[in-house]
């Protein structure tokens, strides 16, 4: 039976995640999840209240598992392990980072398994039938620029991966909560009253860490794709003017390839769609402070290409 995981009693949606699992549809992918965690369960309560889920048997993807490991660390020192189709491709980490496991852990999933695609470590937003890539490295403040313009309007695709059809040159929707880190929650609690955050989760290798919930329109239309337009690199920097400069074409190309999880094993086609992907679009550099002046300049550029 396909219900969101809303509809369902929490202690039916808790008891299938405790026993043979719940398949949740994010854009093209099922994943089949089973935890008895708790902080987990009450997360994904949270956070993906709005999605597809699917209670019987059935394809998926990817089968996770969230889990104490069986040893003496459930009990001295907690820890939680991620496993994938039954294996552990991590070392486990601290008890209290179960919820970040499973974000990162599926990422982990999509960028090493998902090739039908070519993956490009980015955000991805669209508005008015026009999606803007956003590449960036951590630290760049694409994640905040990502959050405020989700809640303002644009459709959310992805806070983390661009995924091109190659046969298109299409992006494919995939939205999944936004990862925010440090002062960046703030920001955005500050910037948008009907932000709703799940927990905080402080003491990882990235620091504090918590995750926004995706606006429901962009879960609903997840399914329609979107050509790109733009091509934008941000960069925070405090007490910067909001600047977008001109970028060459031939400088993006080499820093999306660069940025690109799987650039190298799609080959021949990896390059031609990158390709298409620069020709299709303009590209910039992007500086910004004001998160506000960030999200006017992108309303105001994607006006300018319609």
């Amino acid at each position: 039976m396909t219900n969101t995981i809303g509809a369902l009693p929490f202690e039916q949606f808790s008891n299938f995640l405790k026993s043979e699992g719940i398949r949740i549809e994010t854009g093209p992918f099922v994943t089949r999840l089973r935890t008895k965690l708790t902080d987990v369960i009450e997360n994904l309560a949270l956070l993906y209240s709005d999605y597809p889920a699917f209670t019987q048997a059935g394809f998926s993807d990817f089968h996770l598992d969230i889990h104490k490991p069986a040893s003496i660390r459930r009990w001295i020192q907690p820890q939680v392990n991620f496993t994938f189709d039954e294996l552990t491709p991590f070392k486990p980490l601290p008890r209290p980072q179960a919820y970040a496991i499973f974000e990162w852990g599926l990422n982990w999933c999509i960028s090493n398994y998902a090739h039908q695609y070519l993956i490009i470590h980015s955000a991805v937003l669209e508005k008015n039938d026009a999606a803007i890539v956003l590449p960036g490295v951590p630290g760049a403040g694409k994640s905040t620029l990502c959050a405020g313009l989700a809640l303002s309007g644009w459709r959310l695709f992805s806070d983390e991966m661009a995924l091109i059809d190659p046969s298109s040159g299409q992006l494919v929707s995939s939205p999944r909560p936004i990862s925010l880190k440090n002062e960046s929650i703030n920001i955005i609690r500050n910037f948008s009253s009907s932000a709703v955050f799940g927990i905080t989760i402080n003491d990882t290798t990235k620091g504090s860490i918590a995750h926004l919930k995706v606006p429901e329109q962009s879960i609903q239309l997840c399914n329609q794709k979107a050509l790109p337009k733009i091509i934008a690199f941000p960069r925070y920097r405090k007490g910067a003017s909001t600047s977008l400069s001109p970028l060459s074409k031939s400088r993006a190309f080499m820093t999306l390839c660069e940025n690109s999880f799987n650039y190298t094993i799609q080959g021949k086609s990896g390059f031609s769609t990158v390709k298409t992907l620069i020709d299709n679009c303009d590209c910039f550099e992007f500086e910004y402070s004001s998160l506000e002046d960030a999200i006017r300049t992108f309303d105001t550029l994607i006006e300018q290409i319609q």
